[in-house]
């Protein structure tokens, strides 16, 4: 039975014409920015984006790499100019969040290396300036009336805050995604808004990941973005359509 199973599916992968260059002919649906359009920006933060962050030493190298900490204030300088409307979506780990009785691999090292920490949820004592604080140079942005800060995402996705519920309740229906970290926030809320019914694209050079030895997250998201999405963007891409 098992033997006739892989059969058929090998005599599938024939028929539909399945060979090596079967990635070089993906489609790209393309995505139309229309007054139904925001961006959302995850994590934006001091421990992912500054050299003094937690996690610099293995994010730097990427984030240098795709210019991501200029690329996002690029575009919120285009959402600004354009009338678009931008969403933050935030990690915060608040004392409570530190008594979990299971946890991921990430997870466990974002804990144990106290990244986006805070101290309580009702309190901002000792946040500015913090990792969990936003890069000083976002902050004039997102200060404006065009920036709604939605409430932290607790693991990767949005699937726990308010995020959907704010863009819906603004009639929010496609999103341009950007921020970190590619591979694991970026991505998980790529994959979520798509599910729960928005048409996304993502700015890909206004991402980054962590590059470790033996594990390249920057490549895996950018695969997967290009697989998953509506259409991928360069930030001069991005600039270029709007000036359109």
């Amino acid at each position: 039975m098992k033997t006739q199973i892989l059969k058929s599916a090998f005599t599938l992968l024939v028929v539909i014409g399945w060979n090596s260059n079967v990635f070089a002919q993906l489609p790209d649906p393309g995505f139309e920015i229309d007054r139904t359009t925001a961006i959302v920006i995850t994590d934006p933060q001091n421990d992912f984006l500054s050299p003094d962050g937690v996690t610099w030493g293995v994010v730097g190298e990427s984030v240098t790499a795709n210019n991501t900490v200029e690329n996002l204030e690029t575009l919120f300088q285009l959402a600004e100019a354009n009338g678009i409307k931008v969403f933050i979506s935030p990690h915060y780990y608040y004392k409570h969040d530190h008594s979990w009785k299971f946890e991921g691999a990430l997870e466990t090292l974002m804990h144990k290396i106290t990244m986006f920490d805070r101290g309580d949820q009702l309190s901002t004592e000792g946040f500015d300036g913090s990792g969990a604080d936003f890069l000083e140079r976002y902050k004039k942005y997102i200060d404006k009336d065009f920036v709604t800060v939605v409430g932290p995402h607790k693991v990767f996705g949005p699937e726990q805050n308010d995020l959907s519920l704010q863009l819906r309740k603004q009639k929010i229906d496609k999103v341009i995604l950007a921020g970190m970290s590619g591979n694991l926030c970026v991505e998980s809320h790529l994959r979520e808004l798509l599910e729960d019914g928005f048409e996304v694209s993502v700015v890909g050079d206004a991402t980054a990941s962590a590059i470790i030895p033996g594990y390249d997250g920057n490549a895996a998201a950018q695969t997967n973005f290009r697989f998953i999405a509506s259409h991928v963007y360069t930030t001069k891409e991005l600039k270029e359509e709007l000036q359109k």
